[in-house]
């Protein structure tokens, strides 16, 4: 298979654009840099491709003569995809220059004071952590605790239930779906 170097290094070209793009503070270079990685992607496919050959119909040539339909699946289903992320990054970007007249993302004073607080005070923390025991991260410890009850024959005389159970038999029914009064399945009545 003979591939266009050309091809090659265009496609790297727009990779290696994009993702510089993608990296700057600037929404509107975001998504030019997106825009650019959706096009790489699209000659990528390109590339991969190889030869145009026949339509892959049945019968209209032999398979070593058709070209692979699967890239050609792909490249629309990537068209698509950056269409669909472009148009929200377009919202994105008008909503912020609504709201501030610029389309910068600028950090977060609760980010600045993260990365700015010590590695003693991250210390100090894990310390913490390591005082709290297991016991104190649930407040349904025991069974009798739980939130969810879960029901069966054995706690209403009325409830059919068929299923097999985990919980030890209490005495009230000699198995599980049974009740003491009933005659098991499969015995005569």
């Amino acid at each position: 298979m003979n591939v266009s170097l050309v091809l090659i290094v265009v496609m790297a070209v727009l990779f290696a654009c994009g993702v510089y793009a993608m990296l700057e503070r600037s929404l509107t270079r975001v998504l030019i840099g997106f825009l650019l990685l959706g096009n790489a992607t699209n000659l990528l496919l390109l590339i991969v491709m190889g030869q145009p050959g026949v339509a892959p119909f049945f019968g209209s040539a032999s398979p070593d003569e058709m070209s692979d339909p699967l890239p050609q699946a792909l490249t629309l289903t990537a068209i698509v995809i950056t269409f669909a992320i472009s148009a929200f990054l377009l919202a994105l970007i008008y909503r912020s220059w609504q709201l501030g007249q610029a389309d910068t993302v600028e950090d977060d004073a609760e980010d600045i004071a993260l990365r700015d607080r010590s590695v003693e005070t991250e210390d100090t923390l894990d310390d913490e952590a390591e005082l709290i025991g297991d016991d104190s991260t649930t407040d349904f410890v025991g069974l009798d605790t739980a939130p969810i009850t879960v029901l069966g024959s054995r706690d209403f005389a009325w409830l059919r239930d068929d299923a097999p159970t985990d919980r030890p038999d209490r005495g009230r029914g000699s198995g599980p779906g049974t009740r003491a009064d009933e005659p098991k399945r499969g015995e005569d009545e």
